[in-house]
């Protein structure tokens, strides 16, 4: 086996089963399948089928994959060896690919002897990685708790706003990030929220992890007023959620009406938020009203449908359909592709699939794959099986919809139909920016994609 091949096949499937395709195998007891296709070096299928062994067959069968030095393979065995109390195997294992300079393999090197409680080796480990976020990262992460927190302000970069330092601010903000996390778990509070509030915002950019962060340290100590500040500047919904997070248990209302300020602005993730908080207070009607605002303001698609997901719920789903139909309306009649799958989605829940059927049939766009995927899927939930297949099986040589069609088979008992549906092999000779001849040809390397 071939490392880079391997992570080639990996990061787009080619020749191998999709994971979940693999999942439906298992899951209708086609193992016979799953077993075959890993013996034929698919990575997705081996390491399923190794989950059905137990102790040293479940490393025969990845081990092949891990001699390639491959390293999603050398982690997975390196974590079986672990949970096995193998832990020395797991290490030796891992430290090539780490002293090879894996930045990957050196935390997850790192991660295995903080496992084991070795902590002046980790940081000897990952110290001369100071400068790579991702390092520093784990650092703070794998010492917390072992009494090295002053080491670690001395390891990591001082960052403060004016420092003139050449680093990139996104990196400063990470970096005055950790040493915040520092400082907070050291007791010295006031100082992490300093650290915090210098790198929220700079040059017209506010910085949403910086915010975050700053807030949940405010929410921790239970600083109300600086809350309510931050929530009023720079922190918007981010401090807010927190703020009526602290205010929630004694104060409901007021916690409501610190979001319903934000929803209010058009927020569509405060009226969420707002509407989240009122239906777990048994405010049901209220939180409906909310996300019905907000529909009606023209939120996005995701708005429309948790304002449906809640109607449902309540048992209203002629209301859902009636907010569909009314933001159609507002459309001036455009019933288009997005809100028709939303409506479609409201008629199964409430049973009406032969309904949902006929409308997504007699759309302008019912030829398109997506169309069909969806088609197939409701005539699959109606237990119509074959109509569900017939009707993905046009558009399964241009590659749409293929794993849809391989799990519709494997519910049919057609597992080795399944199989060769699924895999796809992708050309190999194409560069970015290259073309094919054939206008139709799915793995088009420009765009549309």
């Amino acid at each position: 086996m071939d490392s880079a091949e391997l992570d080639r096949r990996f990061r787009t499937h080619d020749g191998w089963i999709p994971p979940d395709v693999v999942a439906a195998l298992v899951e209708h007891g086609h193992l016979a399948q799953v077993r075959a296709q890993a013996e034929q070096g698919d990575w997705f299928c081996a390491r399923a089928w190794a989950r059905t062994l137990s102790g040293d067959q479940r490393l025969e069968v990845l081990r092949p994959f891990a001699d390639s030095g491959w390293w999603a393979a050398v982690e997975t065995v390196a974590g079986l060896l672990e949970e096995s109390g193998r832990s020395e195997e797991a290490i030796a294992l891992v430290r090539p690919h780490a002293e090879a300079g894996d930045r990957l393999a050196v935390r997850g090197l790192a991660e295995l002897l903080a496992g084991q409680g070795r902590i002046d080796e980790v940081i000897a480990l990952l110290g001369p990685g100071v400068g790579d976020w991702y390092l520093e990262q784990a650092l703070v992460d794998l010492t917390e708790g072992h009494g090295r927190d002053e080491e670690m302000l001395a390891l990591l970069p001082v960052v403060e706003p004016e420092c003139g330092c050449s680093r990139h601010w996104g990196d400063t903000v990470r970096t005055a990030g950790l040493r915040a996390r520092v400082l907070e778990r050291m007791g010295r509070v006031d100082e992490a929220v300093t650290l915090l509030r210098a790198h929220v915002h700079r040059d017209n950019v506010t910085y949403g992890n910086a915010v975050e962060q700053l807030a949940d340290v405010l929410a921790r100590h239970g600083r109300i007023t600086d809350l309510r500040d931050l929530a009023a500047g720079y922190g918007g919904l981010d401090a807010a959620r927190r703020l009526a997070g602290l205010l929630e248990e004694e104060c409901p209302d007021e916690a409501v009406e610190v979001l319903r300020t934000h929803a209010a602005d058009g927020s569509p993730n405060a009226a969420w938020c707002t509407a989240e908080l009122l239906r777990k207070h048994g405010r049901v009607d209220e939180a409906i009203e909310v996300l019905r605002a907000a529909a009606r303001r023209g939120a996005d698609d995701w708005i429309i449908h948790e304002l449906g997901e809640l109607l449902v719920g309540q048992g209203r789903a002629d209301e859902a359909l009636a907010v569909v139909d009314d933001i159609a309306g507002r459309l001036r009649g455009d019933m288009g592709a997005e809100l028709l799958l939303e409506r479609v989605r409201l008629l199964a829940a409430c049973g009406r699939h032969g309904q949902a059927v006929a409308e997504l049939r007699a759309h302008p766009e019912a030829d398109g794959w997506y169309m069909a995927k969806r088609l197939a899927e409701l005539l699959a939930e109606a237990g119509r099986l074959d109509e569900a297949v017939a009707e993905l099986r046009p558009g399964i040589e241009d590659g749409r919809n293929r794993q849809l069609m391989a799990k519709l088979l494997i519910r049919q008992g057609r597992a080795e139909e399944a199989v060769t549906t699924a895999r796809v092999t992708r050309p190999t000779t194409a560069t970015w920016g290259s073309t094919s001849d054939d206008a139709d040809d799915p793995w088009s390397t420009e765009p549309p994609f």
